[in-house]
């Protein structure tokens, strides 16, 4: 299936072809694709992303896969060699895809703010509207999905800098404060945290809306002015950069605009992912977040990136994954980015992913037949 108007085109290939295929176990995904059916079949289908695979299509692999546990690797492997045909995603410049890595922070918080914790995480807003095609005023891009609805009008919602001077106090949104600016944005980055709380229970927050304004890289902003090194770029050093210019801080966060909102989730014990956008639990290694205007949710997706090592014990990252996520820096047919689970450990494996990788969907045959 061949549209360079999109600037890709799906390769149809096959098992044989897929190198590292034979090394991988994907055992542990079945579990998590009842749970996927489940949603579809009594919440609601996933959006449907401009590829054109349908949660309809999917179910044509997650009725089959309904109640299987294989018995081994090989098992694992042969059922999606049977229901599925892989496809290469091809960019038009021949160039590869790429992934980085994102993970669940642990952030120490407080039910209460005082003079340690005064930065809050927000719920969102009663005024922020989901926005369409339909209601999308002219004067906003159609990057906006979401905007502000107030006396019947819409418009942009306050920004990053906005918020944090103060446009949203008093609102009673707040579901708890972080003692560090700092560890707030980059929990906006992950779209999820475990919160642990001065009493020592644990609470959880996912994603639950943003302001809609477009997402911009602080790592890039800070490339571009020759703070650190394009060889250098990192979540630990952009966190190392902030450290070192306290002064500096708030005119680097406000570079990024978009602001993001939670709502509070279960926390069901240590070794359960967060939910996402999915609305199912995540998986460390297995769980991919994609451009979800291309792609819909629950398809199989395999990686390779061959000189992405140290999630493996210095071995080529190569693994089927899930498509259970996205994120505003997640753009375009081939872009990932791996979950590594939650915590500190998991945050200096997510850190450093930022890697040139193959991808290919796997598509069940009767979507396939119908891409050729």
């Amino acid at each position: 299936m061949s549209d360079e108007t999109r600037g890709f085109a799906l390769h149809a290939t096959s098992f044989d072809q897929l190198e590292g295929w034979r090394d991988d176990d994907p055992s542990g995904l079945f579990e998590t694709m009842e749970a996927c059916r489940w949603h579809i079949e009594t919440v609601k289908p996933y959006r449907t992303g401009s590829l054109g695979l349908t949660s309809g299509d999917l179910l044509e692999l997650l009725d089959t896969a309904r109640g299987f546990r294989p018995s081994s690797a090989k098992a694992a492997r042969e059922f999606f060699e049977v229901h599925c045909r892989p496809f290469r995603i091809e960019l038009a410049n021949q160039t590869q895809g790429f992934v980085t890595a994102f993970y669940e922070p642990e952030i120490s918080v407080s039910a209460e703010p005082d003079s340690e914790y005064r930065f809050p995480f927000y719920r969102r807003p009663d005024d922020l509207v989901d926005l369409d095609s339909g209601n999308r005023p002219a004067s906003l891009d159609e990057s906006y999905v979401f905007g502000r609805l107030a006396d019947g009008e819409i418009t942009a919602y306050p920004d990053r800098r906005a918020i944090d001077e103060g446009a949203l106090e008093g609102r009673g949104l707040e579901i708890a404060w972080a003692k560090s600016k700092v560890h707030v944005f980059f929990v906006h980055v992950q779209g999820a945290a475990r919160l642990r709380y001065r009493d020592g229970r644990i609470g959880r927050i996912t994603y639950a809306a943003k302001a809609g304004h477009r997402f911009s890289a602080i790592g890039k902003l800070l490339i571009e002015r020759g703070e650190i090194a394009p060889a250098d770029i990192s979540m630990q050093s952009i966190r190392r950069w902030l450290a070192l210019n306290p002064d500096r801080v708030d005119e680097i966060l406000w570079h990024n605009r978009s602001y993001i909102f939670f709502r509070e989730a279960p926390f069901d014990g240590a070794d359960g992912g967060p939910i996402a956008a999915a609305k199912v639990p995540l998986i460390a290694g297995r769980s991919l977040a994609v451009d979800r205007l291309i792609h819909t949710f629950g398809f199989p997706f395999f990686v390779r990136a061959e000189k992405l090592t140290h999630l493996d014990q210095g071995r080529a990252f190569q693994r089927l994954m899930l498509a259970l996520d996205t994120g505003s820096a997640i753009v375009g047919p081939a872009r990932g980015d791996i979950f590594t689970g939650s915590g500190d450990e998991a945050g200096e494996l997510a850190g450093t992913v930022r890697h040139n990788a193959d991808f290919h969907i796997l598509v069940p045959n009767g979507a396939a037949a119908r891409l050729g």
